[in-house]
């Protein structure tokens, strides 16, 4: 099982579901970083469950402690050991589903390539894990910040509706008005009702988060094998439920001449820049200046509150019925994830590079 992330800037996790804590260990960062514990706690607030009616009900403060790694507010350069204690697991939730598969979950798989697996919210593969990648994003929005780079992501889609707005006609400061982290108010308001319709009807729904990373210097990123855009995806796709990365023009370029999807580059105000910016802020895998901005798509939470048809250990058929504390649309909570996972990307590679200036 693959644990850790990065190369310079190394995390590694442990912890399940409903074991007795969860945590990361960060190797490789700088020394003399100011870290707050009061920043990292907010960001995982951001992230945390019961935080309003359109996410799962449980119960977590999510409070963090430091093991080791800052002494009087600075990094070491030592590991930072960093761990979240859980306190409100339900497990008994789950006894129904000890033997049973549940639909699109990791049951069957985890069963099969390990042979012992818990199904306690599904021990290792839950989401409760990402916990641990949001405080380390905590600490990399620390050491971007010294380098003004500044990462914003929110919700652009919930189902079938969607934000028909550029990036760049909105109002970052918006995205934590509401409880759906939607910087335009109308939109926000329409998302929630479509979330809480899936929720009284006993379902789930999916969305779309967009990222946008500005201030980037040119030269992060390490090709062949370490592109920029290759990093970030494999980021996004490593979090609970996404199931498709974009980034750029995406899969819309495809439908665009070549005339007209090329950036041209200009000098403007004595500084190279491109006129369009459908690479995404990366060119040949390598940050060009501009700002990098992706989609990430997330499918509906697979556990819903309705009897699904199975199987069972033995292959026998079961019905497999909803029970348990879940998200009715996870977009909302993975705002903050895919924010830190950006930060974890952009920290390590511009650790590696050799060029920036």
């Amino acid at each position: 099982m693959n644990n850790s992330f990065g190369k310079i800037y190394r995390i590694s996790t442990y912890g399940e579901s409903h074991g007795s804590a969860i945590g990361v260990i960060i190797d490789g960062c700088p020394p003399g970083v100011e870290i707050d514990k009061k920043h990292i706690q907010k960001e995982l607030d951001r992230r945390k469950p019961g935080q309003s009616k359109i996410t799962t009900q449980r119960k977590e403060s999510d409070s963090v402690e430091i093991l080791s790694g800052i002494f009087n507010g600075k990094s070491t350069g030592s590991p930072i050991s960093l761990l979240i204690k859980n306190k409100d697991q339900k497990s008994s939730d789950y006894n129904h589903i000890s033997n049973s598969y549940r639909p699109s979950h990791s049951d069957y798989t985890y069963d099969k390539k390990y042979g012992n697996r818990d199904y306690r919210g599904g021990g290792r593969s839950s989401a409760r894990e990402t916990a641990n990648w949001v405080a380390s994003g905590a600490i990399s929005k620390k050491i971007l910040k010294k380098l003004n780079i500044k990462i914003n992501a929110f919700v652009s889609k919930v189902g079938k509706i969607k934000l028909n707005k550029d990036y760049k006609d909105l109002d970052f400061n918006k995205i934590e008005s509401n409880i759906v982290r939607c910087p335009d108010s109308q939109y926000a308001d329409k998302f929630i009702k479509i979330i809480n319709n899936t929720r009284k009807n006993k379902d789930t729904i999916g969305g779309v988060i967009t990222c946008v990373i500005s201030n980037c210097p040119v030269g992060i990123g390490e090709p062949i094998f370490g592109k920029l855009h290759a990093e970030l995806g494999k980021a996004m796709l490593s979090i609970n439920a996404v199931k498709g990365f974009e980034y750029g023009s995406g899969f819309g370029g495809v439908e665009m001449n070549g005339s007209d999807h090329n950036d041209e580059f200009q000098i403007k105000k004595g500084e190279v820049s491109t006129k369009s910016n459908y690479s995404g802020g990366i060119q040949g895998g390598i940050s060009n200046g501009e700002d990098i901005y992706f989609n990430v798509a997330f499918k509906p939470v697979s556990t819903i509150m309705k009897n699904q048809n199975s199987i069972d250990e033995n292959n026998e058929k079961v019905i497999v019925k909803g029970k348990g504390r879940h998200d009715p649309c996870v977009v909302p909570r993975a705002v903050p994830i895919v924010e830190a996972m950006a930060a974890n990307v952009i920290v390590d590679l511009y650790l590696q590079s050799k060029t920036i200036k």
